[in-house]
């Protein structure tokens, strides 16, 4: 077993302790696969068959990986072993005795659309409104409580469901549940929750079924254990006993999905379930520097529910983490573009990631990319103009300003939904292609146009294009943020959407929300180059040229990646960036108790052991959130990082002063004794009840006033869409490092524009 030779001291017990119970806990970048892999070869050295042996992971990809380099260890034996994921493994197994639970071998396993489908039906024909009872929500409650094994005789009798329900509109979950449960089984079906909940039932009905399996799985592992939930919990025990030769690895520190009903206390109870298990933890991380390993300690290690360890490393030094602070998102986006376009001298562009906490953010540092032609890929996601959210936004405006786009009308028609289906819009479009005519116009006069549909289809069909000229009209009188704001209002989205509180539907709101951001910004900008009107006609020309772009980009290979740190676990990259790190971004907004705080820096804890040499965290001070300009606090996790493994580029303000600890050297950062806040306008350094205020911009130099034609206080200036005014100063911004002007226009009153694009003349 030469394999063997291949590993540290701590990592080859871990293989080699194959009886009973045992856990191994592995930090990141420990090379948890490896040990994995390597225990189920040496068993299958030991001689055990390879039928005897279940390992169970969460995605087929790391399956398929993992017995790859057992075959290439011991050979074609590793074909015969039990390895998948939960569900694989459950579907086969019920394949054998269905029969038993009242299915056929030949069952159908509903995916989510399917389970979607079903529920729409069922709450169409109990005359829900629809608007409430969203397939997404409605499933989501249901998996919920399937993976708590609550069925809907149980869920009926739970007054903490009932009350969530209630206070959500959703009155009628119970029957729904039940319905749904029984159109399943009238159509032989199992859902993906029903796999693992149907294994559970075949074992606990049928003694000798569990038995058997038992028998069969002789050697239990699970890869993750810390993202596994209740259902999985009891399943899992229930095939390792009574032998117990279970194996479990996973990292408590990496417990990131409680929203899908992963339950930390599974890995953090282990030892309280199976008293003699063996704990074996695996404290090297073979991946980062030692700077990234030791602020990752620092920064976890305030957390209260974890199994202690401490992850070392034995690679060089190498660099502190980087803190930036910015003045807004934009600016924020722009600095770590530029931070890109330096490092692509030494590293390639598929070695840098950016990670965020929400998808929402990708846009603003999609946009700086793009601007430098620096190409990228969104990973576990789409680009954020190509969104089905933010495309059904879109829709909307494009229609407005052109109602002969055909493809924007089907695409919005049926959302929010309005009663016009897509039988109804086969008949327009038949109608309209014959005749010649746009879609639009057949909906607005069904009668005239001669359209085959009923008196009340009719209706729906010409207040839909009413509503549509109205916007029409809306769209010449406002600019282009007044217009988009009012138009996802009036048309029912922003309302739609904020009725799905699932993570998924709170996360497109976000996605619209920072589409309505982006607009406002665009306006803004051409506000200060001088451009007083801006219709929504410019916005979507800039939109279109974005799309055309990422389009361009497709065909190179080397790409940034970006993605949410969810998305992010398991993967490394030598350099890696994570924007956004302030208070109620990251964490959440949405986390208040202690236990979602906890899992809020796990996360962080995540995102920063993917760096492998280089690690950049960035917040701003400023964030369009929700429509409005939100002024942030940097997020309390930086202070839960020892400063002496940070690189504070610039003031940080509102970081704690950090003291001494653990006899470590005391590191103090360039920042004022006390907590500072920040305004827009000033730098405030609060003393008691004094505070002294400074201008953040100063004086542009004489250079640049002498190349803008030697502006000064005082002077009397015309501006073609402002008038007349006295320049107030002339500043260079050192933030955006841009170089303004702040004039007092006689009828306009004080406005700030670039000293580039001013187009001044003096009077």
């Amino acid at each position: 077993m030469e394999f063997l030779d291949q590993l540290n001291t701590t990592q080859r017990a871990a293989v080699t302790a194959t009886e009973g119970p045992s856990l191994i806990v592995a930090g990141a970048g420990s090379g948890k696969t490896r040990v994995l892999t390597y225990r189920i070869a040496y068993l299958l050295s030991q001689g055990v068959p390879a039928g005897n042996i279940l390992a169970l992971t969460f995605t087929n990809k790391a399956a398929r990986e993992m017995k790859e380099r057992i075959q290439k260890l011991v050979g074609n034996d590793a074909r015969y072993l039990w390895m998948g994921t939960f569900h694989s493994i459950c579907a086969k197994l019920l394949r054998h005795d269905a029969e038993k639970l009242g299915f056929t071998r030949d069952f159908t396993i509903y995916d989510t659309s399917d389970s979607k489908s079903v529920i729409k039906a069922i709450c169409k024909e109990r005359g829900l409104d629809e608007k409430i009872y969203k397939p997404t929500v409605v499933l989501g409650r249901i998996s919920m409580a399937k993976n708590n094994l609550i069925s809907p005789s149980r869920y009926g009798q739970n007054r903490d469901l009932l009350q969530a329900d209630r206070e959500a509109r959703l009155y009628d979950i119970t029957t729904v549940y039940a319905l749904y449960e029984a159109r399943l089984k009238a159509a032989n079906a199992m859902d993906f929750d029903d796999l693992l909940i149907n294994m559970l039932r075949l074992m606990d009905q049928h003694p000798d079924v569990r038995e058997q399996l038992q028998l069969m799985f002789r050697y239990v592992l699970v890869d993750e254990y810390q993202d596994t939930n209740y259902v999985q919990y009891i399943l899992v025990g229930r095939l390792a006993a009574p032998q117990d030769n279970i194996c479990v690895v996973g990292d408590d520190a990496q417990s990131i999905y409680s929203f899908r009903g992963a339950d930390i206390r599974n890995i953090l109870n282990f030892r309280q379930q199976y008293p003699r298990a063996q704990l074996f933890k695996l404290e090297r991380n073979y991946r980062s520097t030692r700077n990234i390993v030791n602020a990752a300690n620092s920064l976890i290690h305030k957390n209260i529910h974890q199994i202690e360890k401490t992850v070392f490393s034995e690679k060089e030094e190498g660099q502190p983490l980087r803190l930036n602070a910015y003045m807004d998102d934009r600016s924020e986006a722009n600095g770590v573009a530029e931070q890109i376009a330096k490092a692509h001298t030494r590293y390639g562009y598929d070695d840098i990631a950016i990670l965020y906490r929400t998808n929402a953010q990708s846009r603003v540092f999609e946009n700086e990319l793009r601007k430098r032609n620096i190409p990228y890929r969104i990973y576990g996601g789409t680009s954020f103009y190509q969104r089905k959210e933010i495309k059904d936004a879109l829709g909307y405006f494009r229609l407005a300003v052109n109602p002969r786009d055909n493809e924007a009308l089907l695409r919005i028609v049926g959302f929010p939904g309005r009663g016009i289906g897509d039988t109804t819009m086969k008949k327009v479009s038949a109608h309209a292609i014959e005749h010649h005519l746009p879609y639009l116009e057949v909906m607005r006069l069904p009668e005239e146009s001669g359209l085959d549909v009923a008196a009340a289809t009719k209706k729906r069909l010409q207040a839909f294009a009413l509503l549509m000229d109205q916007l029409a009209q809306l769209s010449e009188e406002t600019d282009a943020y007044t217009f988009a704001e009012q138009t996802l209002r009036t048309t029912g989205v922003m309302t739609a959407l904020a009725i799905d509180t699932t993570p998924e539907g709170i996360d497109r709101a976000q996605n619209v929300q920072e589409l309505l951001n982006a607009i406002r910004e665009f306006v803004a900008q051409r506000q200060e180059e001088g451009i007083d009107f801006t219709p929504i006609t410019d916005f979507l020309s800039e939109v279109s040229l974005q799309t055309d772009q990422d389009e361009n980009l497709s065909d190179t290979t080397e790409r940034v990646t970006l993605m949410t740190v969810h998305a992010a676990k398991g993967l490394e990259f030598p350099v890696v960036f994570i924007g956004g790190m302030e208070e109620n971004l990251f964490p959440s907004q949405f986390c208040t108790k202690p236990g979602e705080i906890e899992e809020e820096r796990r996360l962080l804890y995540v995102a920063i052991t993917r760096a492998m040499e280089r690690c950049y965290l960035s917040y701003a001070r400023q964030r369009f959130r929700n429509g409005q300009m939100a002024f942030n606090s940097p997020s309390r996790f930086l202070n839960d990082i020892d400063r002496q493994y940070l690189d504070l580029a610039r003031p940080a303000y509102g970081l704690q002063e950090q003291r001494p600890s653990n006899g470590l050297t005391e590191h103090r950062p360039a920042t004022p004794d006390r907590i500072q806040t920040y305004h827009p306008l000033v730098n405030q350094s609060v003393s008691g009840s004094a505070a002294v205020r400074q201008p953040i911009g100063r004086s542009v130099s004489a250079a640049v006033c002498q190349q803008s034609g030697l502006y000064s206080p005082g002077d009397r200036v015309t501006h073609r869409v402002f008038g007349d005014g006295t320049v107030v100063r002339v500043y260079r911004d050192e933030v955006t490092e841009n170089d303004k002007i702040e004039i007092n226009f006689d009828t306009q009153g004080t406005k700030t524009l670039l000293l580039t694009h001013a187009k001044l003349e003096k009077i």
